[in-house]
């Protein structure tokens, strides 16, 4: 009788939950730093729009116990743990353009958007 003894593959590192751009760091530190001081950037995803998701971004005074704190570029930021499986690898970025302006998502999670572009699927 022989037995035979697998060695597991080790596990694959996860990118990291969320990243800042540059643009976006930019932005937030002059949000800290101003109008939003002493809160924190929350981001989480609600049901809504034609897809099915959207990012849902608040102010928090503080982490709460269902939070991921992320540290970036020197910045904290919260991502509602509920929020963490569609979020993974995703850089929030900071976007001006002619007539609007605001903080965008690259999510590789994103299998589609709907044509407004405010909501998305995974």
């Amino acid at each position: 009788m022989s037995t035979t003894t697998t060695t597991p593959k080790p596990a694959r590192a996860l990118p990291p939950l969320m990243s800042l751009s540059d643009t976006a760091a930019e932005r937030l530190r002059a949000l800290y730093e101003g109008g939003q001081q002493g809160k924190l950037l929350r981001i989480a995803v609600k049901s809504k729009g034609c897809s099915g998701m959207a990012y849902d971004l608040n102010w928090a005074d503080a982490p709460a116990p269902t939070d991921e704190v992320i540290k970036d570029k020197g910045l904290t930021i919260l991502v509602d743990r509920k929020a963490t499986l569609f979020l993974i690898g995703t850089t929030m970025d900071y976007e001006v353009r002619a007539m609007t302006s605001g903080f965008t998502f690259v999510n590789p999670n994103e299998k589609g958007r709907c044509g407004c572009g405010e909501s998305f699927h995974v």
